[in-house]
């Protein structure tokens, strides 16, 4: 059995190679991830001891991955990482960071955590803690639990209820939605929108709906979506169960005619902030159930 001297050593160990090893994982990755795939990827690409793989026993949860959910929160704080409803983001200042050694990274992510708290309130100090009595389960990882829960389920449907999905959404937005394709050859538009029921009012909203779990959207698809938008006050909307390429990205922030894109995550976003505005029979294509959490005035 270790000291609590030797389980603060070993504790700061184990922060400085997951703290490095988010920031690595994040940027190679794209520069986001739900905080469960950080944790599966850091399961497969970093070795850990046995010490390190063993749960507490007050709570029965693996050692470090606690570890690395409390320091997590120094990496937020410091500004290397964001984190929004479950999914991790790397800041251009996180991965600048990358550039020192692992014990450097944590050092400076500390010491600006410290900054930090110095003028906000939180607790803990963000450095060699005792994190044997940390809680089974953080907020962050029963959000990420859920979108994954929520993921799996939208994952299973099939294209034309995962259209349906998103006609319903711009339903809850407010847009009146005409034209939503049937089954066969839709000619690049899968569903249509408009602000007024007659459709005279701008924007008219062209929609590109692409069931693809785990791809990556290329630009020619984006450009096949502008090709179709020839009307004033015509713009475009491509929505996937996947992602796009960086191409695409930076293809719909340059065109001329406006084309937003929406990918898994965001649309998942999207529907629990509308949840309320759906009709019970929109609700039942992806029902939710929201559970409240004490939460800060920050």
């Amino acid at each position: 059995m270790k000291t609590k001297s030797e389980n603060t050593s070993a504790t700061r160990q184990v922060a400085i190679k997951t703290t490095y090893a988010t920031l690595k994982i994040l940027k190679e990755a794209g520069g986001q991830l739900s905080s469960r795939e950080v944790i599966n990827r850091m399961r497969e690409e970093v070795q850990f001891t046995e010490w390190e793989r063993g749960t507490y026993e007050k709570t029965n949860y693996v050692r470090w991955e606690s570890i690395l959910s409390f320091y997590s929160i120094g990496l937020s704080k410091s500004g290397f990482i964001r984190k929004q409803k479950g999914i991790w983001y790397i800041t251009p200042e996180g991965e600048e960071a990358l550039k020192l050694s692992p014990e450097e990274l944590l050092n400076k992510a500390n010491r600006l955590y410290r900054e930090w708290s110095a003028t906000n309130t939180d607790t803990g100090s963000g450095e060699d803690v005792d994190t044997s009595s940390a809680p089974k389960e953080t907020i962050d990882q029963l959000e990420a639990q859920a979108k994954e829960g929520i993921k799996e389920f939208i994952l299973q449907k099939n294209p034309y209820e995962f259209q349906d999905l998103v006609a319903a959404l711009l339903h809850a937005m407010g847009y009146y939605t005409p034209f939503v394709a049937p089954r066969g050859p839709d000619g690049g538009v899968d569903i249509v929108a408009y602000k007024d029921p007659l459709g005279t009012e701008t924007p008219r909203i062209k929609v590109q709906v692409k069931h693809r779990p785990n791809t990556n959207v290329p630009v020619t698809d984006i450009k096949n979506l502008v090709g179709s938008l020839n009307k004033d006050g015509d713009i475009g909307l491509f929505v996937t169960s996947g992602s796009f390429t960086s191409e695409s990205d930076k293809f719909a922030r340059t065109s001329h005619i406006h084309v937003k894109l929406i990918d898994l995550n965001q649309l998942i976003e999207l529907w629990q902030e509308y949840y309320p505005k759906f009709t019970d029979e929109e609700k039942n294509l992806l029902p939710l159930h929201p559970i409240y959490f004490l939460g800060s005035n920050e």
